[in-house]
């Protein structure tokens, strides 16, 4: 569902907290700490009650914690019960896994995740809405770089290496 006329920038931190849990704080543009754990998510938001959902209700969060915690964990067998898998080695050091989800219904809300890297690091992660929104995360040290104005062109560019 395409809501937004230009890119929504926040800053934070995105953290796997082992197992099946995952933490997202924002710092920028206010103060918010998301969890996914349990197979329900809490989101926590200066002023305001806190907010719990089953993970079922947002399958693109499902998605993005299949994702790391098979690619954090080490664990291939868990990424490819997820999803099919297609590895592109860009050069010497840089790759892409672009992970497809294999459950249909998850098809319906993300198309694909691609997540770009350097030699054992990701570097970025897209994840493509089958609605056409497009979410873009720069991890680590790439995260400082981004652009006073950013644009899907710009991003991308960071992500492949430039």
């Amino acid at each position: 569902m395409k809501m937004l006329d230009q890119p929504l920038v926040v800053s934070g931190q995105l953290a796997w907290l082992g197992g099946d849990r995952l933490e997202r704080r924002v710092e920028h543009p206010g103060n918010e700490v998301s969890t996914i754990a349990d197979g329900e998510v809490t989101q926590q938001r200066d002023g305001h009650e806190v907010r719990r959902f089953s993970l079922k209700r947002a399958p693109q969060l499902q998605l993005l914690l299949d994702s790391f915690v098979a690619l954090l964990g080490g664990d291939p067998t868990r990424l490819e019960q997820a999803f099919t898998i297609r590895r592109d080695a860009v050069d010497a050091t840089r790759w892409s896994l672009i992970l497809t989800p294999r459950d249909p219904r998850l098809a319906q809300a993300v198309s694909q995740v691609q997540i770009d890297g350097r030699g054992n690091e990701p570097r970025c992660m897209r994840m493509q809405e089958a609605d056409g929104d497009l979410t873009i995360d720069l991890l680590g040290e790439l995260a400082a770089r981004m652009p006073p104005a950013p644009t899907r062109e710009a991003l991308a560019t960071l992500c492949a290496g430039g």
